[in-house]
């Protein structure tokens, strides 16, 4: 393959990627949101106490959705290390978020419902770009190419050869 259409596949493929990362990201925003809301209007939390809960509820739901959906092709022979690695990341970006929500309320006590909401969007924003680096780089990894292809050969060779059976319908009864 030419080296322009190499890279136009890779910068495809990476669309690709966002837009699944984009697409669990947004899922697990408005859970966030929603859970920091109901648990901040049905409680006496303080707000940065229900946004660390509203956070973990999306740390759960969101590596159910890049596990199965956005990163499904990854390697999956460490689910101990990725999940480690996956909760050690996500514990950082809950530190930016919240650390930014944190801010706007103590420190610039920016508190009414409306700030709430708009720093805690804005902290989780800024968490995700440390998320998308963090994960696609180090807990969902993608497989050396060496072991796709050996993945892909054995997977060859486990199915049913299609293309004798075929032949065989093919060819003409001899009298």
């Amino acid at each position: 393959m030419s080296e322009p259409g190499a890279l136009r596949m890779r910068i495809a493929l990476l669309g690709r990627e966002v837009a699944k990362f984009g697409v669990v990201g947004g899922l697990g925003v408005l859970v966030n949101l929603v859970v920091f809301n109901l648990v901040r209007h049905t409680t006496e939390l303080p707000v940065v106490r229900a946004s660390l809960i509203a956070t973990i509820v999306a740390i759960a739901f969101n590596y159910v959705g890049f596990r199965y959906f956005t990163y499904r092709d990854r390697d999956k022979s460490g689910r101990t290390k990725e999940m480690t690695l996956f909760l050690l990341f996500s514990l950082v970006g809950m530190v930016i978020e919240n650390g930014i929500l944190y801010a706007a309320t103590y420190g610039l006590g920016w508190n009414s419902p409306l700030a709430s909401n708009f720093f805690k969007f804005f902290g989780i924003g800024v968490a995700t770009l440390f998320r998308f680096w963090s994960y696609r780089t180090w807990v969902f990894r993608a497989l050396p190419a060496k072991e796709a292809v050996q993945t892909a050969e054995s997977f060859l060779e486990q199915a049913e050869p299609v293309a004798p059976r075929q032949a065989r319908r093919r060819q003409p009864d001899h009298v």
